[in-house]
């Protein structure tokens, strides 16, 4: 098992940037496909974007494409998501997700990972 903490959440302006960190301990970070999820009030909890264990493919949702940014230094044991151009409707609690891997691939369902962090929440304002 890893542990997952988010940290970077905030109030931001519609237009703005943040960027969330989620650091891993626990285990060899560079062994796990990591994913970003986020939940809004009432809805359920939604893909964001993937990352392979190496860093070397990425998957972002529809909704977030050309925004959005996933990547990860495992040398620091950390998956980033940079956030650009945010929108009221980006508002959510966002999750850092982690599942072993050894075949090279990215997972966008949730089902699909294992350990999870408790959580960072983001609120863009309009």
């Amino acid at each position: 098992q890893v542990q997952l903490v988010e940290s970077g959440g905030g109030l931001v302006q519609a237009g703005g940037s943040l960027r969330l960190s989620c650091t891993a301990s626990g285990r060899p970070f560079s062994v796990y496909a990591m994913g970003w999820f986020r939940q809004a009030p009432g809805k359920e909890r939604e893909f964001v974007a993937a990352i392979t264990r190496d860093g070397s493919r990425t998957y972002h949702a529809d909704s977030v494409k050309g925004r959005f940014t996933i990547s990860r230094d495992n040398a620091k044991n950390t998956v980033y998501l940079q956030m650009n151009s945010l929108k009221p409707e980006d508002t959510a609690v966002y999750y850092c997700a982690a599942r072993m891997d050894f075949s090279g691939a990215y997972y966008y369902g949730a089902r699909d990972y294992h350990d999870w962090g408790q959580g960072t929440q983001v609120t863009v304002s309009s």
